[in-house]
């Protein structure tokens, strides 16, 4: 585990045009980089946000061969900075596609790859509505990957209602949470912060949480406000509402500080789950 670093959270308000979402997402790490980020990671979605089974799979790739993939590889090498790849459409079998964050190395090197495990199938007050089961298939494994300042636990947006995979994570040694996000508007204002702040509290974790901002094709709405967050739960950074990124220096011998001094992941104890 090497010194502090900076890491940059880049915002965006894709659409479902992949060559402009990738000249974008690659002109705002590109300033990022300049500005000292060594580790660039991008929100959900973050090549295409189209809405409804039939674009999403229009704008699916298998993974060999992947442009954006590819794009985000040559990123990392021409920078030679970490690069997270908060989720790409990934088609994995006929008429499926797999949500899939990938972690690449300063070389260009895929280390590792997640797929969306948790699915967002809600119904909102607002009367939207959202079925991401009928499109992708959820993912069964929870990762951790090996960085030069520590263990990244990499989980993605919805997954965030989910505190066990945190807590299991982090009990694994991740000593940094990603959860880039494409969250709708009105659950954003809602609970966000709230929960990613939880997150970093409950874990003795840093989170990081690149997002989606804006209005996009079908007239979905996200939130934005990517945060960067240390292991006592204070914000670090806030991308606020507009396509940017933001900047905070992460030490990660601090986690080892406030997990010793507040050592509940070492606390769980077996009980008798309730019965109807």
């Amino acid at each position: 585990m090497s010194d502090s670093f900076k890491l940059a959270c880049i915002q965006v308000t894709a659409s479902d045009d992949l060559a402009e979402n990738l000249q974008n997402a690659v002109q705002l790490a590109h300033r990022a980089h300049s500005d000292g980020a060594e580790f660039l990671t991008f929100p959900e979605c973050v090549s295409m946000m189209a809405f409804g089974r039939n674009a999403v799979h229009e704008n699916s790739f298998e993974e060999d061969g992947h442009p954006a993939l590819q794009r985000f590889v040559d990123l990392a090498d021409e920078l030679k900075s970490w690069v997270l790849v908060g989720s790409l459409p990934v088609k994995i079998s006929p008429g499926r596609v797999a949500n899939r964050g990938y972690l690449i190395d300063d070389k260009g090197v895929v280390r590792t790859s997640y797929d969306k495990i948790h699915m967002f199938d809600v119904e909102l007050e607002n009367g939207e509505s959202y079925r991401e089961s009928d499109t992708y298939n959820p993912g069964s494994s929870a990762v951790i990957a090996d960085t030069p300042w520590g263990k990244l636990g990499m989980t993605i947006c919805y997954d965030l209602r989910f505190p066990q995979i945190y807590r299991e994570l982090a009990q694994h040694g991740a000593m940094m949470l990603s959860v880039p996000s494409a969250f709708t508007r009105p659950t954003g204002e809602a609970h966000w912060e709230v929960l990613l702040r939880a997150r970093a509290i409950e874990c003795g974790a840093y989170v990081f949480a690149p997002a989606q901002c804006g209005v996009h094709a079908g007239g979905r709405k996200t939130y934005g406000h990517s945060l960067i967050i240390d292991p006592w739960g204070r914000v670090l950074a806030d991308g606020g509402e507009k396509p940017g990124y933001v900047l905070a220096e992460i030490h990660p011998a601090y986690v080892e500080e406030v997990r010793s001094s507040l050592p509940s992941l070492q606390h769980d104890r077996k009980y008798t789950k309730p019965t109807k």
